[in-house]
């Protein structure tokens, strides 16, 4: 398993003595690190250097952390590169804005080391690939409407035409698909979606369902994940059965 062997962190900060000490501590825990001070820098290094994981400093120059979680989500090769936003902002909309540009976390600083370490295995671990299944589910092509979900090639489409999810988002949908027209609480989806060993608000559910209603109607298709108020998410299509 990838946790099980030295990671390959990027650290892409621009406080001299916050990334000393990231990269002390991430070091001394057995993985490989390459630190930068820039967002130009923290880009050219993903590609030449090839992390298993990028901690990324909100502001940044050259190329802000935002900016650059961006085109990571953008590029075919990085799609779902594992990144950890940090920043230094404490207010809950920006904690949403983070996990908005595509990262899969965030911690604001200062952090503990601990809470670091159990970050950085948690992200690791719902990136790691697909979920612990069943053998007879692992090959299912689950489908619903015009979406379909082959499982064992992690491919999802609409309409015949694929579509890009990052990890997060692939496993609420294949919940989702699971039991379609089923109202699921977000607490249901949390526990469905995220590591139960870190503590994950109820709230970052809706911003990651946000992004998979966007990746789904990215080519004008209808809407089929309802929100039911003060109950939750399901998938439907306003059918009978």
């Amino acid at each position: 398993m990838l946790e099980d062997r030295p990671l390959r962190i990027l650290v892409a900060e621009d406080d001299a003595a916050l990334s000393v000490m990231l990269s002390y501590n991430l070091e001394a825990a057995g993985h490989l690190v390459m630190p930068v001070d820039n967002g130009l820098d923290a880009l050219r290094e993903v590609t030449d250097w090839k992390p298993d994981l990028v901690l990324l400093d909100w502001m940044m120059p050259g190329l802000s952390g935002v900016d650059l979680c961006r085109r990571l989500r953008m590029a075919t090769a990085t799609r779902y590169l594992p990144v950890i936003m940090l920043t230094a902002r404490g207010e809950e909309q920006d904690s949403v804005h983070a996990l908005d540009t595509g990262a899969d976390d965030y911690l604001v600083k200062p952090c503990g080391m601990d809470v670091l370490h159990a970050r950085v295995r948690a992200v690791m671990r719902r990136s790691a690939g697909r979920a612990a299944l069943p053998a007879a589910q692992t090959d299912d092509v689950l489908s619903f409407a015009d979406i379909a979900l082959d499982h064992a090639g992690r491919r999802v489409s609409r309409a015949g035409t694929p579509v890009a999810l990052g990890p997060t988002e692939y496993r609420i949908l294949l919940h989702l698909l699971r039991n379609p027209r089923r109202v699921f609480s977000r607490a249901e989806i949390l526990a469905a979606a995220w590591d139960d060993r870190i503590h994950v608000e109820e709230r970052t559910v809706d911003v990651h369902i946000r992004r998979l209603r966007l990746a789904l109607n990215a080519t004008g298709g209808a809407d089929l994940i309802r929100t039911v108020r003060s109950s939750g998410y399901m998938l439907d299509d306003g059918k009978v059965g």
